[in-house]
């Protein structure tokens, strides 16, 4: 199987940024396919890694969310209590998604909404396609439950779309809970 990580001496290299917060423009802009072997998309999967690890509750990172329009993201769903499946930390360039199953409804929350979570219905079963930073290899990876929808949430921000976008009606939306 392809390592869905580029060389663990190159994320070494990652350096944590600001996550970008709802209403930011670049938040509803659509982000352009990047070349998965260029130095600079390596160093932005090395950058979302590292952004998403110093981040308490994250499960994934969008390259929007850091303030950079590209069709990358990161995810590892693999501590979370509703996780299935999962394919460990990885990163995807251009992500497509090719197939989409059985929708579920589910609550979701976002960091550049912090404030709120939102009932949103989306397939649990998903293909999805995408290149590794660094060698370009691509890849397919099949998943379901909560991976699913963590990579459905995180393609939607590389539309341009927030879970607030997705949410089943006007009461599915939710001040987010705290707890000590």
């Amino acid at each position: 199987m392809t390592s869905l990580l580029p060389d663990l001496a190159e994320l070494a290299l990652g350096r944590v940024r600001d996550v970008v917060r709802a209403p930011h423009p670049v938040l509803s802009t659509a982000c352009a396919d990047v070349d998965p072997t260029l130095p600079e998309t390596v160093t932005l999967a090395a950058d979302l890694l590292a952004t998403m690890a110093v981040s308490p509750g994250c499960v994934g990172l969008a390259a929007n969310q850091i303030g950079v329009p590209a069709r990358v993201f990161c995810l590892d769903v693999s501590a979370h209590p509703k996780t299935r499946t999962h394919h460990g930390r990885f990163v995807l360039v251009n992500p497509v998604l090719v197939e989409a199953t059985r929708k579920e409804r589910a609550r979701e929350g976002c960091m550049s909404v912090p404030d709120l979570t939102g009932d949103v219905r989306r397939p649990s079963r998903v293909v999805v396609t995408g290149f590794v930073p660094g060698t370009g290899a691509e890849v397919t990876l099949t998943t379901d439950a909560f991976e699913a929808r963590a990579i459905q949430h995180e393609i939607d921000h590389l539309h341009g779309l927030l879970f607030v976008d997705r949410v089943v009606d006007a009461h599915a939306l939710h001040q987010r809970q705290t707890y000590l």
